[in-house]
């Protein structure tokens, strides 16, 4: 895939300075010239302090960024991502960081995308009643350098302060907060310029999506051909019963939809015992 993308300009649909950690990558890997879509607000498709709600799904919301900015600027080639933030699907008591991050190349018709599910994230927020809970909740965060918001309760948008990485800020509106009402709302503000946890969630979906843009199509000789199911059934090496590892992988081309099954994709014919459900209930 080399030169494929090679001398473009990569545009980068976002206002929360994202690019410190796309724009090496990109520029490393694809041989583009980036830039970020200044002037162009995300933020009307929805925010996490809930002024405005997201009403699309988050792949949907990072196409409706590129093409925001694609109209917007008049590039060809854009590079937009998505977070959301909630309980683990699995884990449900953990909290998870899930991005999306998607190149939409109008020239050569082409739509790649990657999706990167993460525990590594600080994402919370809870009421607190004196300064003592607010210090707390602000070293478990990791603040300073992880960005607060304050609000008078969990849901209330009137006099909501945002990225606030000030000691003395957050101390002086807490104390006015409990002042006037004894109780606020502390959270975690998750946009990517505030949050470095978030910023290197994202900087591993971009590595996903780097994997899949230099993969090219056997049959179209387009990048984007990847893994998208794994068949399981590796036997076990000692009684070679079927396990829950990977036997194959289908590799699926987002362009042309051609197919090829990858066999032993891992490199190895054979699973530990130690993972059989017969050796090892």
């Amino acid at each position: 895939m080399a030169g494929f993308f090679e001398g473009r300009h990569l545009l980068i649909a976002s206002m929360h300075q994202k690019e410190q950690v796309l724009q090496p990558l990109m520029e490393a890997s694809l041989k583009v010239t980036v830039s970020v879509a200044n002037g162009l607000n995300t933020d009307l498709l929805g925010t996490f302090s809930g002024e405005v709600a997201r009403i699309a799904d988050p792949l949907t919301t990072a196409r409706k960024k590129c093409e925001l900015a694609m109209d917007f600027n008049g590039c060809d080639l854009v590079l937009a991502s998505e977070g959301s933030f909630g309980a683990h699907p699995a884990a449900f008591f953990l909290p998870a960081n899930e991005e999306w991050l998607l190149l939409l190349d109008r020239k050569n018709g082409l739509e790649i995308h990657a999706r990167h599910l993460s525990l590594e994230t600080n994402f919370s927020g809870q009421e607190f009643h004196s300064l003592e809970e607010l210090d707390a909740f602000a070293s478990k965060v990791g603040f300073p350098s992880h960005g607060l918001m304050l609000r008078r309760s969990k849901d209330d948008l009137a006099g909501l302060l945002k990225g606030i990485t000030d000691p003395e800020q957050l101390r002086t509106a807490a104390i006015l907060l409990l002042k006037t009402q004894s109780s606020g709302f502390v959270e975690t503000d998750m946009r990517a310029m505030f949050n470095p946890s978030r910023m290197q969630v994202i900087g591993e979906t971009a590595e996903l999506l780097l994997q899949k843009l230099n993969s090219l199509c056997p049959s179209c000789q387009l990048p984007g051909f990847a893994v998208t199911a794994a068949e399981p059934g590796l036997p076990c090496s000692l009684c070679g019963t079927p396990s829950s590892a990977a036997l194959a992988h289908l590799l699926v081309c987002s362009h042309c939809q051609h197919e090829a099954k990858v066999s032993f994709p891992h490199g190895k014919k054979t699973e530990d015992p130690q993972y059989c459900q017969v050796c090892n209930p």
